[in-house]
């Protein structure tokens, strides 16, 4: 159908599209035949490729058997084993699983039982929210409004609900000429205690952050002992812990759950994309004991919902997804791969005159581009680097995530790399290859 008498609402109404119209393992095939390799998994969805039998079988006979009940009426055999196998590898006190659609889902339904939480613990005065700067935690009118990033907010803001915004975690564009990753750490993880004794000790809610930022800062963890301090404030003063792994979780990082490799739990986690691995649309909110145990010796009802939490089959697809992670060992290769994938980037771009950093954790890899190498400076907005990125990219049959306003939602430019955990260290390659044409053909006309 052409462009011009297609009834879609687009993501940019002035973009010709091609007709995806099969999927090959790592790549995607559309109407002319040509082939793409999905270097971002979409956007960090696609871990297992786009052709898994086990995962499609699931799905075919979840539909045959039973497609949908409401969870007002029942519960379903897939929802229930995938949360017995979400908890049994989730960290710390995470004991309850509330599935929703999709991430943005996920972060909304984690407020509001933040906020219930408190309420029915007999603190009904607590009712604020800090985030970071520069995160990104969906676009429904909570989400966006916790999410960080100036460019996504902006046109909304007379909407948006009034919450905080610390520093993130970003060393490579925010550290003090001199300091230490581990001092940088403390003094930004201590901003959150200065936040909540601004607004009031007893008055704070949650934290929530993404333990590797995504979309908007392109695969930045944290340093050693920013999340421990983190960890360490909550406590202190009674304000949950929220992390958000829609983005960065399920296996993408190299664990399951990212949060490991910083050794922090948190009392809430939200988790999505890769949940699904693209076959079926379905996100999740795990809670604590202590939380869920609060509603249930409480009202008994979490005041929140929406029809298709917990379908069955989203659930199935689900199910069958962490089951290939863990069965077949595709954490581990995650981690292995990923350290590959690293040192490739490594050897082509490392020396790059407008490369400044080369970032990330497993298979979720980001590379920020810079005007200058010495001070940092991005490059002009108005050069529109990021879309000139992903379209070359695009032609050289590579899909990746370029995103601009990488340091303040206005200025910078990064690529997101988040291929599907069954690359070979071949098609890594061919990907490091083909990205670095598109990075050429882009630079040559800056």
């Amino acid at each position: 159908m052409s462009q011009t008498r297609s009834h879609i609402f687009p993501r940019h109404c002035h973009a010709s599209l091609p007709t995806a119209v099969g999927g090959d393992g790592c790549y995607l095939i559309d109407a002319d035949g040509k082939r793409y390799f999905d270097g971002s998994g979409g956007a960090a969805v696609s871990c297992l490729g786009h052709s898994n039998a086990r995962v499609r079988d699931a799905i075919k006979a979840q539909v045959d058997q039973l497609a949908f009940a409401h969870t007002g009426f029942f519960t379903s055999d897939p929802a229930e084993q995938l949360a017995d196998l979400l908890i049994a590898n989730a960290p710390g006190e995470l004991d309850r699983v509330y599935f929703v659609s999709g991430g943005s889902e996920a972060v909304e339904s984690a407020i509001k039982l933040a906020r219930q939480y408190h309420v029915e613990n007999g603190e009904p005065q607590r009712r604020h929210l800090i985030a970071r700067r520069q995160s990104y935690h969906g676009n429904t009118i909570g989400a966006l409004s916790a999410g960080g990033n100036a460019w996504r907010r902006q046109q909304f803001a007379p909407l948006l609900l009034d919450m905080s915004h610390i520093a993130p975690c970003y060393e490579y564009a925010e550290a003090a000429e001199g300091e230490t990753p581990e001092a940088y750490g403390q003094r930004v993880a201590n901003e959150l205690e200065a936040e909540i004794q601004r607004l009031g000790e007893d008055s704070v809610i949650a934290f929530i952050a993404e333990p590797v930022v995504g979309a908007t800062l392109g695969a930045v963890p944290s340093v050693p002992g920013y999340f421990k301090r983190v960890r360490e404030i909550c406590d202190r003063y009674g304000v949950l812990l929220i992390l958000d792994e829609v983005m960065c979780g399920m296996g993408r990082t190299g664990h399951l759950f990212a949060c490991d490799a910083d050794d922090v739990a948190p009392d809430i986690l939200c988790i999505a994309k890769g949940l699904g691995a693209g076959y079926q649309p379905i996100g999740a909110m795990l809670c604590s004991r202590e939380i869920y145990d609060t509603i249930a010796q409480g009202t008994g009802f979490f005041q929140h919902g929406h029809t298709y939490i917990g379908h069955p089959v989203a659930a199935a697809a689900g199910l069958a997804v962490v089951s290939e992670l863990l069965e077949r060992d595709l954490v581990p290769q995650v981690q292995a791969r990923g350290a590959y994938l690293q040192s490739a980037l490594t050897a082509r771009f490392a020396q790059h005159v407008h490369i400044g950093d080369i970032r990330g954790r497993g298979l979720f890899r980001g590379l920020e581009f810079v005007a200058e190498r010495e001070t940092k400076a991005p490059f002009d907005p108005a050069l529109g680097l990021a879309g000139k990125l992903k379209k070359a990219a695009f032609a050289e049959g590579l899909i990746c995530y370029p995103m601009p306003g990488t340091r303040d939602g206005r200025h910078g430019d990064h690529v997101l790399l988040a291929p599907p955990f069954i690359a070979t260290e071949a098609e890594l390659d061919e990907m490091v290859d083909r990205l670095s044409r598109a990075v050429d053909t882009v630079m040559a006309d800056i």
